[in-house]
């Protein structure tokens, strides 16, 4: 039991109180106890010791000014899925039956990147093949293109915790 509460999450906010991280509560416990970092939520009680109760955090704000790089969005199957709207890119289709097609072929080297991958239907990409579309007389959608860089990509695929919902920017102006 013990195991569980000391792995569940914690929200991790900056000095200016903007998402940081998500770290667990032991690692949380730790930033608190060296005088890193202060709780801001307690939403889950305490954890006793033979001498001492702790209030289990979280949601903690560091004390210093952490500068935190903006990455670029990592080429993924299902990023470029989600780029193109789990669609067809020659024809529309949607469907769970898709794939990635490169735009200049990597037989005539095309590169993996962003503006040269999108989404293809398996009969598009067939019917493409080694060609690149204007020689297969195969149109796009929409000219491919990275994604914004987001520094709130963590957060997207995850389940808000209530008491984080005051520090995220998104769910507090929804709210």
């Amino acid at each position: 039991m013990m195991a569980v509460i000391l792995n569940t999450p914690v929200l991790v906010l900056n000095q200016n109180y903007q998402p940081l991280n998500i770290c667990n509560v032991r690692r949380a416990m730790v930033l608190l106890g060296v005088g890193k970092a202060e709780l801001l939520a307690n939403g889950r009680g305490d954890i006793h010791t033979i001498r001492e109760s702790f209030t289990i955090p979280s949601v903690i704000r560091l004390y210093y000014m952490v500068k935190k790089p903006v990455m670029q969005r990592k080429l993924s199957r299902r990023a470029i899925f989600h780029r193109d709207g789990f669609a067809c890119q020659y024809c529309g289709t949607q469907g769970k039956s898709l794939t990635i097609d490169h735009i200049v072929p990597r037989s005539r080297n095309g590169q993996h990147t962003w503006d040269n991958v999108v989404t293809a239907c398996i009969p598009c990409n067939h019917r493409k093949a080694g060609r690149t579309p204007a020689e297969a007389t195969m149109r796009l959608a929409r000219q491919p293109k990275a994604p914004r860089p987001d520094p709130y990509a963590l957060f997207h695929h995850r389940n808000i915790m209530e008491e984080w919902q005051p520090f995220i920017p998104w769910v507090s102006q929804a709210v």
